[in-house]
């Protein structure tokens, strides 16, 4: 679902390469695909990246692709809870969000259920916080390589 956006996002960091440095290359010689690994490539990375990081995080706050692909609505033992090794490979998870929403609207509240609901957010929030923070980490490095 989100590709399409990660598409355009790698396509516009492309483009922002200067035509120059393409032309550059060519004129000294390099072919095609030395332009595009030596020249084009280094200088668009970090939107790639960037692209690709956010579009991770923002896959993980959406709970419809899990819920039609492995979600449960309910579990009652835990992933590592199988009979063969290989089997956690293919069992069904529970959506972080789809959790947070279950314990906060499906299930009676107490001292518990608030708990684990609020905690439950703050690992989510924490995990988006952490994938956007690398993306923010790796672009940077990507930058500080590169010299115009």
């Amino acid at each position: 679902m989100v590709l399409p956006a990660i598409i355009t996002a790698s396509e516009e960091a492309l483009r922002a390469v200067p035509q120059g440095l393409r032309e550059g290359s060519l004129a000294l010689g390099a072919t095609k695909w030395q332009t595009i690994r030596k020249n084009v490539l280094p200088y668009a990375m970090p939107g790639v990246l960037t692209a690709s990081i956010l579009g991770i995080a923002r896959v993980a706050g959406e709970t419809a692709p899990i819920m039609f692909t492995a979600a449960y609505a309910l579990r009652d033992r835990m992933p590592w809870q199988v009979k063969h090794w290989t089997d956690f490979f293919f069992e069904g998870v529970m959506a972080l969000p789809y959790h947070i929403y279950v314990v906060s609207s499906k299930i009676p509240q107490n001292e518990y259920t608030e708990r684990v609901q609020y905690g439950a957010a703050f690992v989510f929030l924490g995990l988006v916080m952490l994938i956007a923070m690398t993306s923010v980490l790796l672009r940077e490095r990507s930058r500080s390589r590169l010299s115009w």
